[in-house]
Parts: C-alpha cells; sequence; structure tokens
C-alpha cells in the first residue's frame, strides 16, 4: 500500500512539475505542494522508488544526501562502493586548489629577454615562460585572446624596437610533458574538451573555426578560423546542401600533426558554426602566435619560433631581463569557469599548479601528493581513492558517494566555502543546469556539479530544503544504456524533491 501511496505522490509531483514549468512564472511555483513528513523514514522509500527504475535495472546508482546541521543521513545507495565520477573530479580539484593555492593565487606569464636592447634592436632571444595561467584567452579579454600579446607587442614599439634578433622561444618546462591525459580517449583528441594540458597555454590551446554556407549549393563551405596563424592547415570538404537535407559536420586532426580535416555537410539556410579543435604543441603554437603578432605590428623578426624543449636548454631566469609579466585574474574566478562551464583544460590546469607550488614542478601525480593530508583531514583515505586527472574525463578515476560528501561537508564548514559554493553552476540560472529544474522550488537554489562521459551521469552539491535546512547531495549513474535523459529526469526530480521537503515546522 505503502508503494502506491508513494508513486501516487511521485505521479502528482511529476505532473505538477510539468504543469508548472511549461505554464507559470518563477513567482507562481512557489505554490507548489511541499512534501511532509513526520520522520525520514517515508521519504527515503519514496526515493527508492525513484531509484528502482526499471530502466536502470542494469546500471548502478550511487548516492548519500545528509543534512549538515544534523547529520542525519536522508537517503544512502551504495554510497561506500566505487564509482567512475565524470566531471565531479572538479570538485576534488576545486576544492584542493582552493585550500592548497587560496582564493586570491594569480599565475604569472613572463617574457625575458636572453640577451640586450641596443638602439631599436633586441640583440638575442624573447622567452615566454609559462606557469600554467590558462586564462590567456579572449574568455577574461573580451572576447579578444590576442590582447595579451598586442600589449606586448605595442609596449615594444613605444619603447622603440623595431628588430628582434633572435628567437621567440616558449618554455614550458614548470609542466610535465604529454600530450593525452591518462585514460582518456584518443578518439576524442581533435575536440577542445581534451585539450592539451601544459604549462604554456594560450586560446584554451585550440584554434577557433567558423563555418558558414556558401552561396550556392553543392560548394564548399566558408571556413575561417581564429586566430590566424601559418601554424595549422585547414582541409575544407564541407558542401553546402539544400535545405531540404541535413547539416552534418565533423573534424579530425591528424594526430601528432596541426592538419586538421573539416568534412561533411552544412544547409544553406545555416548562419555559422562554431567549434574549437585542439592543437599539437601548444607552447610552440604560442610561440608561433607571438611572432607573427610582433610581425604584424611592424616589428621584424629574424629567428624562429620555437618550443624550448626544441633546444634543450635549461633556463636560469636570474640572469635574463624580465621585460613583462601578465597576471591573471584570481583562482576564485578560474575555478568558476571550472565548474560552472566544466572547463577540462583549466581543471588540469590547476591539479598540476599544485604540484608546482608545493613540489616545484607541476604534475598531476605531484598535485596529489602534496594534497594528500589535505585528504587525510576530510576524512579520506588517500590510498583508497584513484585519481589520475584533474577533469574527470579519464574513465579511470574512481572514488565513492561518501568520500565526495565528505568532501563537500568539510568545504561547508572551510573558511572558502563561499568562494567554492559560489562557483557552482545554479539550477535553472547559469552554468551546466541552466536548463534544469526551471519554474520548480529547485532553481536559484541547487548549487552543483554535472559530471558526463559515456554511461556515466553524476550530480553532486547543496540543495536548502523549504524550512531552509541546507543538504549536501551526490548522485551518481554508471553503465546505464538508456538515453542520458532519464538518469538527469531522475536527478532533477530528487532535486526538486528536496527542495521542496519539510519537517512540518518551517522556519
Amino acid at each position: 500500500m505503502m508503494k502506491i501511496k508513494n508513486l501516487l505522490f511521485l505521479n502528482f509531483i511529476v505532473f505538477s512539475l510539468t504543469l508548472y514549468s511549461q505554464n507559470t512564472s518563477r513567482t507562481q511555483t512557489d505554490t507548489l505542494p511541499k512534501a511532509r513528513y513526520s520522520d525520514l523514514k517515508e521519504f527515503s522509500k519514496i526515493l527508492d522508488d525513484i531509484f528502482n527504475d526499471p530502466a536502470f535495472s542494469n546500471a548502478h546508482w550511487g548516492v548519500i544526501i545528509q543534512s549538515l546541521s544534523t547529520g542525519e543521513y536522508f537517503y544512502r545507495r551504495n554510497e561506500n562502493k566505487n564509482f567512475m565520477p565524470a566531471s565531479n573530479m572538479k570538485l576534488f580539484t576545486t576544492a584542493l586548489a582552493l585550500l592548497q593555492l587560496g582564493p586570491d593565487y594569480t599565475y604569472k606569464t613572463s617574457l625575458y629577454l636572453n640577451g640586450k636592447i641596443k638602439n631599436e634592436e633586441i640583440k638575442g632571444d624573447l622567452i615566454l615562460r609559462g606557469t600554467g595561467d590558462p586564462t590567456i584567452t579572449g574568455r577574461f579579454y573580451n572576447d579578444d585572446a590576442l590582447t595579451v600579446f598586442n600589449n606586448w607587442a605595442d609596449s615594444l614599439i613605444n619603447l622603440g624596437i623595431e628588430v628582434i634578433n633572435g628567437n621567440i622561444i616558449a618554455d614550458d618546462d614548470a609542466f610535465e610533458e604529454e600530450n593525452l591525459g591518462t585514460g582518456w580517449s584518443w578518439d576524442d583528441e581533435t575536440y577542445y574538451y581534451s585539450a592539451i594540458p601544459g604549462a604554456v597555454c594560450f586560446n584554451d590551446n585550440c584554434i577557433d573555426l567558423k563555418i558558414t554556407p556558401s552561396d550556392k549549393i553543392g560548394k564548399k563551405a566558408i571556413i575561417d578560423f581564429y586566430p590566424k596563424t601559418k601554424f595549422v592547415t585547414i582541409l575544407n570538404n564541407i558542401i553546402t546542401v539544400s535545405d531540404d537535407s541535413v547539416t552534418n559536420i565533423d573534424f579530425y586532426r591528424e594526430r601528432n600533426t596541426n592538419i586538421i580535416q573539416c568534412f561533411g555537410t552544412i544547409r544553406k539556410s545555416e548562419t555559422e558554426i562554431k567549434e574549437s579543435i585542439t592543437i599539437n604543441n601548444p607552447t610552440k603554437f604560442t610561440a608561433q602566435i607571438l611572432k607573427e603578432i610582433f610581425e604584424s605590428k611592424g616589428i621584424k623578426v629574424k629567428g624562429q619560433a620555437l618550443d624550448n624543449d626544441e633546444l634543450g636548454i635549461s633556463r636560469d631566469y636570474s640572469k635574463m631581463k624580465l621585460i613583462f609579466t601578465q597576471e591573471s585574474p584570481p583562482l576564485k574566478e578560474i575555478i568558476k569557469v571550472i565548474n560552472k562551464r566544466s572547463h577540462n583544460l583549466y581543471a588540469e590546469q590547476i591539479l598540476k599548479t599544485i604540484g608546482y607550488e608545493k613540489l616545484k614542478f607541476g604534475s598531476i601525480e605531484n598535485g596529489l601528493k602534496a594534497s594528500q593530508n589535505i585528504l587525510k583531514q576530510m576524512g579520506i583515505d588517500p590510498d583508497n581513492i584513484q585519481i589520475v586527472d584533474g577533469s574527470g574525463l579519464s574513465r579511470l578515476n574512481l572514488f565513492t558517494p561518501a568520500q565526495l560528501n565528505s568532501l563537500l561537508r568539510f568545504m561547508y564548514r572551510s573558511k572558502y566555502f563561499n568562494e567554492f559554493y559560489e562557483s557552482l553552476p545554479i539550477a535553472g540560472v547559469d552554468g551546466t543546469i541552466a536548463n534544469r529544474m526551471k519554474n520548480t522550488r529547485a532553481m536559484n537554489n541547487v548549487r552543483a556539479k554535472t559530471g558526463y562521459i559515456n554511461a556515466v551521469r553524476s550530480l553532486s552539491g547543496y540543495v536548502t530544503t523549504a524550512d531552509g535546512e541546507m543538504l549536501t547531495f551526490v548522485m551518481i549513474a554508471n553503465n546505464f544504456l538508456v538515453p542520458l535523459k532519464l538518469a538527469e529526469n531522475i536527478q532533477d526530480l530528487i532535486c526538486i524533491l528536496l527542495s521542496n521537503f519539510t519537517r512540518g515546522n518551517t522556519r
């Protein structure tokens, strides 16, 4: 009988939410009924009914929901089993970065002169020294990723420099060298979310493409790219088709090259399609862009654009002249990009930065090694968790819902909770859950990080009940074969039920 009552209640809530989301405003949804219970047992049974959805009978749910004020568990399901977290890994990465580096930490990217200036000429090499700053992009400079380098070029011109009689070199030795992260899929390396991390970063280590149809059916589309550079080769095999056909475009960057093949079809009525493609050797890419900007400003560069690894030289910067230093926005702004946009490259960068700042070399291994004591303070045994990257893109990451819940509880009590909380997507408002839970009590209430890789969907964070009681929640689905939306619907429904929950004594 109880199960029937629960299912009837769920059907009523689902019907009400659907009706209100389609036909009402945010203020009107405040009239939605609250779920009132004298204890949590009945509520827990309702959640059981939801997670026992037959569509997930051959999959796994890991769930834990806990009150931050009383410590009571609202619900637990496989909370001590290991799960692939996908981008819920970023909660670990951003929390550790805040605790280790502080919210006001900034990166510094510097340009050094290894030589001297005589009259209007630089005699020697200019060396860009990177320490992992991911923010030299249009995201922080009014959509103009070239701002910093243009400013450097203008400053050289103001100094009267007309010739650089040497090379433009980028030095990425502060971080480990790698292409794909451990456990990343090789067939994803073309796409922006698999951008190669490193101590030198520019434009998210990607080239941006804009594709527009030709004015004639059967002709190749028009491909523009940014920044304009000789570093990449675009092979255009995208054909303009009639409007009764479909737009279907894909890309492939040949491994260890910067030859980008673009192929497929684009409807004649399309306005434009934008895509970002990863770059091979972002360090040399950055040096090349800087060289081309100097030349576009009228500064003659006699040397080449080089990755310092090509020279095999260990640099002593104390013996060089510092010309320019670019300081990044503070870490508290960087982690907003990581959590709200689920930005993989930024996450990889800051985990390696912990290693660089604490152990003098930026690597995933060092970032985790330096953070072991903090994990222990959270109540997490470092030997009982498997972290291989900072973003969660790897399928080798494993941790339990209970461990992630421990992190959420620890951050709630930390001095950096506000910065952590403000970095999370807001249901129905922004980030990766901007279009979820709209016109419900969960909207502008739930703060949570999403996660997605094939057969994994996660959502974890904080929610406040109708009584004003804040809860932590972790929901991770693994190994499902049904459409992704079904997992999202269950997660959203749980968040909405928690937002409506009251013990009957509303504060």
